[in-house]
């Protein structure tokens, strides 16, 4: 990022909150995938994928929020607030990619529901890794106690 006179009239457009939990999330999301990137529980051709860069924070929408006994589609794109063919593009690599499958829905017989495979469970396993381990240098970045009310304030601003 440049560096910007204080004086400068537009200053607010570069410092505004919302700007920097947008920079925020990219560096969190970014140090996550490279975490993920060198971990060796992760199959070597998904590995592969995120050191190059071919694996985004898009895709890490279905690690969020595809329920472990599965979703379907509609479930899936709403929870990661998407929409329907954008998902379905997501799942369409993840199936290819093996960390997904589609499989019928046992309440709807018209109906698909998406469900994480084995290798897609061990990519969540590191995901889970890889956040507790950036949330950790988050900590010692900012200190304890700004990483506590950063948390708090964001749940309280989320959920409102």
């Amino acid at each position: 990022m440049s560096i910007l006179r204080v004086d400068a009239p537009d200053i607010w457009r570069q410092t505004h909150l919302g700007r920097l939990m947008g920079h925020a999330l990219r560096r969190f999301d970014d140090r996550v995938l490279a975490l993920m990137a060198h971990n060796i529980e992760v199959p070597l051709a998904l590995s592969n994928l995120a050191a190059r860069a071919q694996v985004s924070a898009a895709h890490i929408h279905i690690t969020r929020h595809l329920a472990l006994e599965g979703s379907r589609l509609t479930e899936l794109a709403a929870s990661a607030g998407m929409s329907k063919q954008a998902m379905a593009d997501l799942v369409d690599q993840c199936e290819a990619w093996d960390l997904v499958r589609r499989e019928p829905d046992p309440l709807d017989a018209r109906a698909r529901r998406i469900c994480f495979t084995d290798t897609g469970l061990a990519w969540l396993q590191a995901f889970r890794e890889a956040v507790q381990q950036a949330e950790a240098e988050f900590r010692e970045a900012v200190g304890a106690e700004v990483a506590t009310v950063v948390a708090l304030g964001l749940e309280a601003y989320a959920s409102d």
